[in-house]
């Protein structure tokens, strides 16, 4: 009997090998072939699952920590997009490649529409980059040169010179100094780590370590993200006039935030004579500081009108009780009664969409208040976790009865600039709960969940104290949960729109 040897089987090469050589790109070009609606749709929506998982990760957990790694690499498998280069590349790893090209595409279209939209979508996406650029390991200086990214590294002698200033300023040790390449780039493209005091400074040039590299390349990766986008937006009305895809990509546009509490739930049933106590129990951080400031100043400058102007319309606050509010404020200010009427009281009008255009304004989400309009001297809006000094943090943290080991995490929190985090351990603090639940996403959100927390431990005292009533009060109570869980779909204010208001409440009425 004779047994003949069996060929190794070869490897088919797939033909989209040279198109997709690594798991990660930037995105330069946009695909050219056909593409069924059919998976138009199914690309899209997975990767805006995908996108809104890192969203909630990151507000969960701190970014790039073991258990944020852990969890982002599931979903990644969850949703079969690539993020890692395999040491047997299969023919399925190059149509995954091309699924995450198509569908990252199909979102630039959905999410150039508007400045907010924009922003959300570079934050995430950055995210994604982020993740599978450390995932490439020994790959990485491989797909830097393949995309034209070849930063030079410093000569020996130069790193000897400043050996000591490069282990003092990363906290680094001489012998990872000594196996490490560092690169000398302009500070500007370096601000995140210059902001944190992580590398060496000289001549207007940052020293970055290698294992750093990934902030240089990400700010690339944002400027042509950013730049794309802005490309993206002008070709909109080319896109919009195909009837198949304007409802889908509207669609995936108001997707994003998840409510926007535009829609007022509790309209009219908050007194003006609550909010001051509402503000110490159930407003965070952010709207007390404004809430308080026009208490005490009688006046808040535009920025802080607008934010939180729209937070007390999105807790239910009526027109009327907006106007009477801001009025009596500004009056004890030593504004004019008829002044106010001129100058302010259309623009209260303007924000609950009774003039104007009629648009009904969304109250900021924390990526807004975070990420736009900064508070400059004078102002009083802004996130404190992200704008304040850490001292002034501390002091107002202190004011609020926040315990010293609360106001050191929190204060660590802020200084991996974990804002979000931050405003969901003051939270806890605040409520006297081990963990919140939820994501925090909005400061509305803060508000609803609060009163949640404080109405449900009032009637669980009721129960208690009403033995006979406690089938009817468990009754009403999965009741009054089915109906502030229930939600409808509500469509996102535009960028041009908000524009328009502020440009509203700044001409002149500072």
């Amino acid at each position: 009997m004779e047994f003949s040897r069996a060929r190794p089987r070869r490897q088919r090469c797939s033909p989209l090998a040279e198109v997709y050589p690594f798991p990660i790109q930037f995105y330069e070009q946009p695909p050219i072939e056909n593409v069924s609606l059919q998976d138009f749709e199914n690309f899209a929506v997975e990767r805006l699952k995908l996108l809104k998982c890192i969203e909630t990760l990151g507000v969960s957990y701190i970014r790039a920590s073991e258990a944020y790694n852990k969890k982002l690499e599931a979903e990644f498998r969850k949703l079969r997009f690539p993020y890692r280069v395999s040491s047997e590349e299969k023919l399925d790893e190059y149509e995954i490649r091309r699924k995450d090209h198509i569908s990252h595409f199909i979102l630039r279209l959905a999410y150039c529409q508007s400045e907010d939209l924009r922003r959300w979508f570079i934050q995430q996406e950055l995210e994604v980059f982020r993740f599978r650029f450390n995932e490439l390991h020994n790959k990485q200086l491989e797909f830097l040169k393949h995309n034209k990214l070849e930063y030079q590294a410093i000569e020996t002698k130069e790193k000897e010179d400043v050996k000591m200033k490069l282990a003092a300023s990363g906290g680094h040790g001489s012998v990872k100094i000594d196996e490490w390449l560092f690169y000398k780039v302009p500070f500007t493209d370096a601000l995140e780590l210059v902001r944190v005091r992580k590398v060496f400074v000289k001549n207007g040039f940052a020293y970055i370590p290698h294992p750093e590299i990934v902030i240089i390349v990400l700010n690339e990766f944002r400027q042509r993200l950013s730049k794309s986008l802005a490309i993206a937006s002008r070709s909109l009305p080319v896109v919009q006039s195909d009837e198949r895809l304007q409802p889908l990509l509207n669609h995936l546009s108001h997707a994003y935030v998840g409510q926007n509490y535009s829609i007022q739930k509790n309209v009219g049933k908050i007194s003006l004579e609550q909010i001051d106590s509402l503000a110490v129990k159930s407003y965070p951080p952010c709207m007390r500081q404004l809430h308080k400031t026009i208490r005490d100043n009688h006046h808040l400058r535009h920025g802080g009108r607008m934010q939180y102007g729209l937070f007390l319309k999105g807790i239910g606050l009526t027109l009327e009780q907006a106007l009477q509010f801001w009025k009596s404020e500004f009056i004890r200010g030593k504004v004019e009664p008829d002044k106010f009427d001129k100058l302010y009281a259309y623009n209260i009008r303007h924000s609950f969409g009774k003039e104007g255009k009629r648009t009904d304004y969304t109250p900021f989400s924390c990526m807004k208040i975070i990420l736009s309009n900064p508070p400059s001297q004078g102002d009083y809006h802004g996130c404190p976790f992200r704008h304040s000094d850490l001292e002034l943090l501390k002091q107002k943290l202190q004011t609020y009865k926040i315990p010293p080991a609360g106001i050191a995490q929190i204060l660590d929190l802020v200084k991996g600039m974990h804002y979000q985090l931050a405003c969901q351990k003051y939270f806890e603090l605040t409520h006297n709960i081990d963990e919140v639940g939820f994501s925090l996403t909005h400061p509305n959100q803060y508000f609803n969940e609060s009163q949640k927390l404080l109405n449900s431990s009032r009637d669980i005292k009721r129960e208690s104290s009403q033995p006979d009533n406690s089938q009817w009060n468990q009754g009403s109570q999965a009741t009054r949960g089915a109906s502030t869980s229930a939600s409808k779909p509500t469509s996102q204010v535009s960028s041009s729109d908000m524009d328009g208001l502020e440009e509203l409440l700044s001409e002149g009425y500072v």
